[in-house]
């Protein structure tokens, strides 16, 4: 797969899981979030928690779940971009959570299929 059509494909995985979050009562603070550690996809608030979302998208489920390479050293990365997010925002103390929008293009069905998995993991210090 060409790196513009990865790209493509990230983009509109992001814009569905997006969609699917706003439908679930989430409110957007930032999207795509950059540091020198790398790139938060979407940070929201929901039910009173900052929410660090990752969103993995594959084009079929030959290899598993999308949600699969969200690895523990994906775990502790994401963690550590959290922490460098919360600096940033002069934020301490705040309810925090890890949540995964797994979304697989071709199930099968001729339709994607999106799946959020709430507080996928806890916060590695």
């Amino acid at each position: 797969m060409s790196e513009d059509r990865r790209h493509q494909l990230g983009k509109a995985a992001e814009d569905a899981a997006w969609r699917e979050l706003r439908r679930r009562g989430y409110r957007l603070i930032a999207r795509n979030w950059r540091c020198p550690l790398g790139e938060i996809d979407l940070i929201a608030r929901h039910r009173g928690e900052v929410v660090i979302v990752e969103v993995k998208a594959r084009a079929d489920g030959t290899w598993g779940g999308p949600e699969l390479a969200v690895h523990p050293a994906k775990q502790r990365r994401l963690s550590r971009l959290a922490d460098a997010w919360l600096l940033a925002q002069r934020l301490d103390e705040v309810p925090l959570r890890f949540d995964v929008v797994a979304i697989t293009l071709d199930d099968g069905s001729g339709r994607p299929c999106l799946e959020v998995f709430e507080d996928a993991f806890r916060h590695s210090a």
